[in-house]
Parts: structure tokens; sequence; C-alpha cells
């Protein structure tokens, strides 16, 4: 009997400490690894990226991005170790390579390269702007741009896509296309003065459509300004200038006579001439026909058809009586220079009571003319 319980208690033993189980302290951690993007061999790559490693069960220690000269580009590996990302954008039509090392909790560090190559566009189209970065601008300023007639017309859904616009503080806005290359965003109404603008056009490795590409990114801020609004009437042949809402003076003015009436509707100021000549020749008319040629001070446009609020010291006696004019808004000198003064990029001009037809929308900056029902559609 004592012989069995000994042996017993030795089968006991050996089971508990040879159960084949190692204790999770001695287990060897996995190898790491590396995905890189883009892949080895990839080609048409866009140059904005994404271009990036990450590293699975360990932490990448090094990556050298070099293009086909051996220089070497900018790039950050996350201060947890598991990714790391490029610093700056590729070129167009580029060969590249990214040589990233990954060391895991145990056993040798590994490396892993990937060659690859970016796109090379047929075509690439730069985009203006209006306003640019900086500038402080009136209430009714649309934000307009401009893609380039050297490359075909992008897609505008893309296009739309690739232009970010923020505001502080948020408005209700939207794009609307004036043509197969020039777009406009503006609000529902008017904007707030005071409101800043970021606009961030991000074209730069961007397919835009029909074979094109974006040829480089534009950032700019702008500022709204005070709310400066003049109203000109045709049947009493005064204006009234408002700022912020108040009436802060008002003066006699002469609008286009009957044979040349101005245009009734919203026109937003564009340029500022203190001396300009003006050329009837350059709007279809010419001298002999009843145009002219002369020389004026204190000249705002307000449309690209010819437009302009004036000095015009030949008309005075006219101003506040009659409609004189081949469409502009005359003014005495010391009215018209005042005026000059307090009028900036995007401030208002709304005409009514010429006798004359509505501002055409794409006349100048003509869009607070189209409704906003039909701006949403955006005119794609």
């Amino acid at each position: 009997m004592l012989i069995f319980g000994l042996v017993a208690l030795l089968v006991a033993g050996c089971s508990e400490s040879g159960s084949g189980a190692t204790p999770a302290s001695d287990e060897v951690p996995p190898a790491p690894t590396l995905e890189l993007a883009p892949q080895n061999g990839a080609k048409d790559i866009s140059p904005a990226g994404p271009i990036k490693a990450t590293a699975v069960n360990g932490k990448i220690v090094e990556a050298v991005l070099t293009n086909s000269e051996g220089a070497k580009l900018s790039g950050a590996i996350a201060p947890d170790g598991a990714s790391w990302t490029v610093g700056e954008k590729l070129g167009y039509g580029k060969t590249y390579t990214l040589s990233v090392t990954a060391q895991g909790a145990s056993g040798p560090a590994i490396t892993q390269q990937s060659t690859f190559s970016t796109v090379s566009p047929g075509k690439k189209s730069f985009v203006s702007m209006n306003p640019l970065d900086g500038q402080t601008v009136g209430v009714g300023q649309p934000l307009a741009f401009y893609f380039s007639q050297n490359a075909p017309a992008p897609d505008k859904a893309k296009a739309e896509e690739a232009i970010k616009i923020s505001t502080e503080p948020a408005v209700e806005g939207a794009f609307y296309w004036f043509n197969s290359r020039e777009v406009h965003w503006r609000p529902k109404d008017y904007w707030k003065p005071g409101t800043k603008v970021s606009i961030g056009v991000d074209v730069y490795g961007k397919d835009l459509g029909n074979g094109v590409w974006g040829e480089e990114d534009r950032k700019a801020t702008i500022t709204i300004g005070d709310a400066v609004v003049l109203k000109a009437d045709g049947a009493s042949h005064q204006m009234s200038i408002e700022k912020n809402g108040e009436v802060i003076r008002t003066m006699p003015v002469s609008l286009g006579k009957p044979s040349f009436p101005s245009n009734n509707g919203v026109h937003v100021v564009t340029e500022h001439h203190a001396t300009k000549v003006m050329d009837s020749s350059t709007y279809g008319l010419p001298i002999e026909a009843g145009g002219y040629r002369t020389e004026v001070k204190w000249a705002v446009r307000i449309s690209n058809g010819g437009e302009f609020l004036h000095a015009a010291p030949w008309s005075v006696g006219d101003q506040g009586r009659r409609n004189v004019s081949h469409g502009c808004i005359n003014m005495s000198m010391e009215n018209a220079k005042w005026v000059f003064d307090l009028l900036k990029k995007g401030d208002v001009v709304q005409i009514t009571n010429s006798g004359g037809p509505n501002l055409r929308s794409w006349d100048g900056f003509g869009d607070w003319q189209i409704p906003w029902d039909q701006w949403v559609q955006g005119n794609r």
C-alpha cells in the first residue's frame, strides 16, 4: 500500500510539470512586416500620394525616399514608429525608390524597398483666381476660378471637388459654372462684414478628367470688409450710399440716356482707375457713329460691358435731372472722388429704373442676377 501511494504521487507530479504548456513569457514575438505604398513596380502614381509605409508587429527605424538622381526627399516617422509619410509632393513623370527598415521586439531588423514611377500628364491646367490672398473685399464679391486655356476643360465635378472653401462664420454657398473653364462660388446672400474666407485650390497631382491634371496648388485667405452698397435710381436721378446698413450720403447722378441706357440690377465693383480713357469703340460703337473717346477722372468699373462710375463735369447741370450718359453713372468731380476713395473691389452698386435691360449674369460679376434656386443647380 505504501509503495502504491508513492507511485501515485510520482505520477501526479509528472502530470503537472510535464503538461507541455509553455509559459506566456517564453513565447517568441511575431516577426515585423512592412506595407509600402505604392507597391514595388507601380506606375502612373499621383505625385500627391499617398506615399507611405506601415509597420506591423514592429517599429520603423529608418525610411529613405530618393529620386532617380539619388537625392533624398523629406519624410517623417510617426512618434509610435508605426508609420512613415512623405513630407513633400513628388514630381510628375519621375521614378522614386522608397527603402524602409523596421525592427520587431526580437530577432533581426527587416528592410523592404519599393521602386515606382509617377504619372506623366499629357496636359496640365493652371487655375487662376479672384480675389487673391490677403485682399479685403466687399460683401458682393464672388470667388472666381479660371482653368487655363492651354489644356482641355476639366471635368466639372472633379474640378469642384479640388477647390476647398471654408468660412468663419459658416455660410451657405455653392458653385456655378459660367462656361467650361470658369466657375464661381458665392454665398446665398451677401457676405457678412468681417467674415474670413479660406480657399484651397488643391489640384496638384489630381486627375481633373478629360486627360487634364492640376499644375499647381494655390491658397488664399481673404477678409470681407464693410458692407458698402450704392443704390442709383434712374427715375429720381439720385444715388444713395449705404455703409453697414446706414445711409451716409445721397448725391445727384446721371445714368445712361434712353438710346444708351444703363443696365438694371446688382453690379459689383471690379476695378479702380484714377484716370481712364473711355473709348466706345472698344464696345462696338465707333466715334463716327456717335461714339466717344474721352479721358475721365475717378473711374470705378462695375461691368465688363463698359459701365463705370466716374466724374463727368460736363454733365453736372443734368445730374439729378435727367439721364444723359452712355450707360455710366455720372457724378461731379467732388462726388466722384469721394466715391472712388470709399469703394473697394467687391462693393455693390444696384441700379434701378434705368429704362434699360437687366445686367447679364456673365457681364463682370453679375452673379447676383442669378436667383439662388437656379444658382445651386450649378449650370453643369
